[in-house]
Formats: structure tokens, C-alpha cells, sequence
């Protein structure tokens, strides 16, 4: 599989979910509004933990260089959660959760890109928080975290180049984004916030 190809054409059909999901406003629902670097650092540490959990659940039900890879998912996020600095808090991660409802190599490796780039998208957003909040050693402690994400992203990417089944991957990682962008707009509306004026 092209993976290039494939990410970019994910890219494509979610233009609209993943520009708002890159927004300053992606932090805003994230952190239920609590705009303060301990929230910010609370989310990013929760995502992370869910994340490893799920990779961690996800390998278990795999063999071979898939298990390996996912095992090594897992222990990168809980690098990240610690990273993150602070107690992560109990918010809840659908786009996960679709993501631990994978059940083939291919699915697992197509949720598992969309996880790595809505993770990015989020870290991004707390490096621009931090820098906006005149907190330089926080954004580079992010920036930290956001190229481990990166390098993540990529091996998975590797990886997906060697599965034949691209369907089954791309049905996994539109669900992801799906999931996760659901989840920004009830988050925003039980705010009192209009998502789809925000780009």
C-alpha cells in the first residue's frame, strides 16, 4: 500500500473535521473549557494513558511484527502521558474506543494512523498554548512530545505499507476521525459553543 497516498487521500475526505480538530477550539473542548496549562496537560496525559491502554489491549490480540509494533505504541504513549507532567484527567476518548473496536492487522493499522495524527493535531495545539501563555519551557517540553508522536506516526505508517487489505484499513481510520470528531462537537454544544463556525 502506498501509505503516502493513503494518508493524504484521509486527509482529503476529513478536510473539514481535521482543520476543526486542529483549531484552538480542539483544547477548548478537550479541556471542558478550562483553559489553564494544568487542564491542557491533564487532557494530553489522558489521551495518552487511553492510548496506551488500547495499544496495549490491541497487541495482546495480535501476533507477529503487528504485536510488536502495537506493544511499542503503547510504551511511547505511557512515555507521553509521563511527559505531559500532571495527573491526566477522567475525560473519556471515543475516537479510542473506536480504535480498540479494530479486530484484523489492517484495521489496527489503519485506526492506529488516525490516532497518531489526531495526537499530533492535539500536541500541536498545546505547544501553540503554551506559547501563548508565555510558558517557553512547557512548549518545548510539548514540542518534545509532539516529535515522539511523529516518529510514532511514521512507523505505523511503514508498517501499514505492507498490508494488502487498504478497505478494511480505511474503514478503521475514517472511524476513528469520525469518532473524535463527534466527540468535539458534543463537546463544544454542551458549552454552548457552535462548532461548525470554527475552522
Amino acid at each position: 500500500m502506498d501509505t503516502e497516498e493513503f494518508t493524504d487521500a484521509l486527509r482529503e475526505a476529513h478536510e473539514t473535521p481535521l482543520s476543526r480538530l486542529g483549531s484552538s477550539k480542539s483544547l477548548y473542548a478537550l479541556t471542558g473549557g478550562e483553559m489553564a496549562g494544568d487542564a491542557v496537560r491533564a487532557a494530553v496525559a489522558r489521551e495518552a494513558t487511553l492510548a496506551a491502554e488500547t495499544y496495549d489491549d490491541l497487541a495482546a490480540a495480535t501476533d507477529g511484527e503487528t504485536r510488536t509494533l502495537l506493544s511499542d505504541l503503547a510504551a511511547s504513549a505511557r512515555d507521553q502521558a509521563e511527559t505531559a507532567g500532571t495527573e491526566p484527567t477522567d475525560r473519556q476518548f471515543p475516537d479510542l474506543e473506536a480504535l480498540a473496536a479494530t479486530e484484523t492487522d489492517a484495521g489496527r493499522l489503519g485506526g492506529a494512523l488516525a490516532r497518531q495524527l489526531l495526537a499530533e493535531t492535539r500536541v500541536a495545539q498545546a505547544v501553540g498554548f503554551f506559547v501563548g501563555d508565555a510558558d517557553p519551557q512547557s512548549a518545548q517540553t510539548f514540542r518534545s512530545l509532539r516529535s515522539a508522536v511523529e516518529t510514532d506516526r511514521d512507523r505505523v505508517a511503514e508498517a501499514l505499507a505492507g498490508v494488502d487489505d487498504r478497505e478494511t484499513a480505511r474503514e478503521a481510520a475514517d472511524a476513528v476521525i469520525e469518532a473524535a470528531y463527534e466527540d468535539y462537537v458534543e463537546s463544544l454544544e454542551s458549552m454552548g459553543v457552535e462548532p461548525k463556525n470554527v475552522c
